[in-house]
């Protein structure tokens, strides 16, 4: 008789490969630090660099500073991701401080991730274009409120999560730097270059973890893919608020689509992207409920794209709002 293993047992069991993987993270000596790019208030001449800083941040659309505040909050909410991560058995850092490969990774995504939080935030608070007190509130908000991704704390799901999120926090970072610097301002055009980067070296370490358990337990591992999509994935930001407005990560996520910066296509890219990446069309032998799936996870980019027309023709129509992030500026 063959015993199955938990979904906890497999991701124990790649702890080897885990280990191989974690030159993904760099060394601290290596790693920016937000002091290299912002001005230097121990230095001389540190006026002038500040002055030239808000200079740029002018250039700004409001429209990109809403993206760019929401972006930074959902940064700022780093210890719920930590605890989200350490609640998937077999993933989790069992003591805080434990030595296993699992929980080194852990700690040095967490460590790594702090930083984007940290630049971007003090980037805001010198630009002198933003309500700091409302942007502060709704990061205590976003934390207290807590985060569910809705994995049920299947160490599988989490991974899929992760691997899809941090996709998204790179196209997310990406694009808005590319507008700062068409807007003028090289400054946060760098700094949000510098945050994808990270988030690009995050998203390749977990796909590779997916794929190595889709290596061991094929079937279960895209089940689990499967039943992330079908409940569509949840945002970090979902449940901000800045205590006030209504359905305020909605009005940021819409802006954020309406200027292209994240979109329901770019949802579904990222769906192919990790279809083809785990190859998920080559797997043979599946279970029955296994091969369901990967027909459904075949098909599911495109049935997303299909509804990309109809959330821009609505977006289109829908009549601009005020943001307390940007003391209560339309967007």
């Amino acid at each position: 008789m063959v015993m199955m293993r938990t979904h906890a047992e497999v991701v124990n069991s790649i702890e080897g490969f885990v280990e191989e993987n974690l030159s993904l993270l760099k060394e601290v000596p290596d790693s920016w630090q937000p002091s290299d790019i912002l001005p230097d208030m121990a230095a001389e001449g540190w006026h002038e660099k500040i002055r030239q800083l808000c200079g740029q941040a002018l250039g700004v659309p409001d429209e990109v500073l809403v993206v760019l505040i929401g972006n930074t909050v959902t940064e700022e909410a780093l210890p719920s991701y930590q605890t989200m991560v350490n609640r998937h058995p077999g993933v989790q850092d069992e003591t805080g401080a434990s030595d296993t490969p699992w929980a080194r990774w852990t700690r040095g995504w967490t460590a790594e991730e702090n930083r984007h939080g940290e630049i971007l935030s003090r980037y805001l608070y010198l630009s002198g274009r933003i309500d700091m007190r409302a942007f502060e509130i709704t990061t205590q908000h976003l934390i207290r409120n807590g985060f569910d991704p809705k994995t049920g704390n299947d160490p599988y799901k989490g991974l899929v999560y992760t691997s899809f999120q941090e996709r998204a926090t790179k196209i997310s970072h990406g694009n808005t730097g590319r507008l700062a610097y068409q807007s003028g301002d090289p400054t946060l055009g760098q700094i949000c270059a510098l945050v994808a980067g990270d988030e690009a070296r995050h998203e390749e370490a977990y796909k590779r973890f997916v794929g190595k358990i889709i290596e061991v337990d094929p079937s279960e591992a895209v089940l689990a893919f499967a039943q992330m999509m079908k409940h569509t994935v949840t945002m970090p930001a979902r449940r901000m608020t800045d205590g006030g407005t209504a359905d305020l990560y909605g009005q940021f996520a819409a802006v954020a689509q309406r200027i292209g910066v994240y979109t329901v296509r770019d949802y579904a890219d990222i769906i192919e992207h990790l279809v083809g990446y785990w190859k998920i069309a080559d797997l043979f032998g599946l279970s029955g409920d296994a091969a369901k799936a990967q027909d459904y996870l075949g098909g599911l980019a495109q049935r997303y794209r299909g509804l990309a027309d109809r959330a821009e023709e609505k977006l289109s129509k829908q009549p601009k709002m005020p943001f307390r992030w940007i003391c209560n500026r339309s967007v």
